[in-house]
């Protein structure tokens, strides 16, 4: 059965149902008022003829029955009833439709008027099954003196009902038409507004939406007109580290980035890069406000920090590529200078060219020695290194005792990557701050309950004013636009990354004047529970002048 009938037949046996339902109660107050109006009508009349004086004074003539009767026939087809019966003290009528039943004792028990009271009721006598109502004859000392009896048939009272609800019936034909008219109207709205779909159809397409939803690798998160989150998938939950339970039905300020509450209300079709915790996301968004209207709107989101990393890892593999060109052909150079002075004769020379040349290339870092337990930062900063040189620029490590042992241990993984996250970004920081000529130092200082690292330069530095702002996500020292590359569209990300590293971590990250005149980034990272090394050895530690 097709949805449109199945539709139709419900809404028919609804409307059906309370039609019948009305129409039984209807009936059932009409039957009501209808006897209620006959049982006045009949006590009335009772009572009328009880206390007429032309009745009453009949009692005491030879043959009450010939003024009663006449009395009680007239009344009987003024008033419209089946039967007025008079009786006395004995209940013997005195009056009676049918003539021939004068003079007999009545059919029924006559014992409660007779009694001073009044009777209502139904009871079968000789003209059938009657509704009826007597009340006592009363002479002019109060005593009881006989009975009236006043009574309509059942059958008529049937006729009665039946008759009237013609005037019932119709309206109610006609009102269970218009509703079945009107639920195949409704049906074919909804059958619109559903795209004609069948069950089968709908539960199919919720199947695939809900398999597409939550297997597909990009966040996806709806709001409605109001700013409430109606839908997101399994894919924005772990992107965002969030739980269901905490996004569906919320406001989305209320529980999303501010970042990402701005892409998904102003739109941006293309993707912009923002940071949600310490995770570099692409945000898409068809934007709230659509002709001046607010709209439903959908934010997509998708997991751009290995991309992110790659193109840094392929930003640093291109600057160690070039250092590594740049020396060979130094190199070169230098081995062509040696090879004419040995063919011009001049050993001597030669030797001395050897010497002031040195030993070492151009890749070594200057206080590297200090990262001989931290490989992966000694490895980062031969690249930042090489890049700088190619800048113009000089990175070095201020003196210090070197990094301890225990920074290899499993235990001290996290610190680890924190480590390099916060110095790989705070010296391309300082990269793009700088330019040919300044020089960048970096510092460290190990103590029993953190480790300290500090980036200076001696470029322009930071005015005070900026030094909140500058851990903003999107926030530069240097003006951004569409025609710069792709790697400096990425500005803006790296200092807020580390701010939201060190604070995940517990620690502290705060920038101010550098002893060499620019900026200087000072980062305080805890240790807990790892096995430092012991606080003696940790205090003989020389702290160079900018970690204090």
């Amino acid at each position: 059965m097709s949805l449109r009938v199945q539709l139709l037949l419900l809404q028919a046996l609804i409307v059906c149902a309370v039609v019948l339902v009305t129409g039984l109660v209807a009936a059932s107050l009409f039957e009501r008022q209808m006897r209620d109006a006959y049982l006045d009508r009949m006590i009335g009349v009772a009572q009328s003829v009880a206390t007429l004086p032309a009745i009453r004074d009949a009692y005491d003539d030879e043959d009450p029955a010939a003024v009663i009767q006449p009395i009680a026939e007239v009344i009987r087809e003024a008033s419209n009833v089946t039967y007025v019966v008079v009786t006395d003290a004995d209940g013997i009528r005195y009056s009676h439709p049918d003539p021939d039943r004068i003079g007999e004792r009545v059919s029924t028990d006559p014992s409660v008027p007779l009694s001073g009271k009044t009777f209502v009721g139904t009871q079968t006598g000789t003209l059938g099954e009657s509704w009826r109502a007597k009340v006592p004859v009363r002479g002019e000392d109060g005593e009881v003196i006989g009975t009236a009896s006043v009574g309509i048939l059942e059958s008529d009272l049937r006729d009665d009902f039946v008759g009237g609800l013609g005037a019932l019936v119709f309206p109610l034909i006609a009102s269970a038409v218009v509703g079945i008219f009107g639920a195949a109207w409704v049906t074919a709205i909804i059958r619109r507004r559903i795209y004609r779909l069948e069950p089968k159809e709908i539960a199919s397409l919720v199947g695939s939406r809900e398999t597409m939803l939550h297997g597909m690798s990009e966040g996806m998160i709806s709001v409605d007109e109001g700013g409430v989150i109606a839908l997101v998938n399994d894919a924005a939950l772990e992107l965002l580290g969030l739980e269901e339970d905490s996004l569906t039905g919320r406001v989305a300020a209320d529980v999303l980035d501010p970042s990402l509450v701005g892409v998904l209300q102003r739109g941006e079709p293309g993707g912009q890069l923002v940071l949600a915790g310490e995770r570099i996301l692409v945000a898409r968004s068809t934007g709230t406000e659509l002709d001046g209207k607010t709209v439903g709107a959908t934010l997509l989101v998708r997991d751009h920090t290995e991309l992110h990393q790659l193109l840094r890892e392929m930003d640093g593999a291109q600057s160690l590529t070039n250092g590594l060109r740049a020396q060979a052909h130094e190199f070169a150079n230098k081995l062509h200078v040696i090879s004419g002075l040995l063919e011009l004769g001049l050993v001597e020379d030669a030797r001395a060219f050897v010497e002031r040349t040195g030993t070492g290339g151009a890749l070594r870092v200057p206080g590297e020695e200090v990262l001989s337990e931290f490989p992966e930062l000694a490895a980062l900063l031969l690249v930042k290194a090489s890049h700088a040189r190619e800048l113009g620029m000089s990175v070095s490590i201020t003196p210090s005792e070197p990094l301890p042992a225990w920074l290899r241990s499993d235990a001290a993984l996290t610190i680890r990557g924190d480590l390099v996250t916060v110095v790989g970004n705070l010296l391309d920081n300082a990269l793009e701050a700088c330019s040919a000529g300044n020089r960048i130092e970096l510092g460290f200082a190990v103590e029993p309950t953190l480790i300290r690292v500090a980036v200076q330069d001696d470029g322009e530095g930071i005015a005070p004013d900026q030094y909140e702002r500058v851990f903003e996500e999107g926030v530069s020292s240097k003006a951004v636009t569409d025609a710069d590359s792709p790697a400096l569209r990425r500005r803006g990300i790296g200092l807020a990354l580390v701010r939201r590293t060190v604070l995940r971590a517990g620690g502290t990250v705060t920038v101010g004047r550098s002893v060499l005149g620019g900026a200087v980034f000072t980062v305080e990272l805890p240790v807990g529970d790892l096995p430092q090394a012991s606080p003696d050895a940790a205090t003989s530690v020389d702290v160079p002048a900018v970690l204090k």
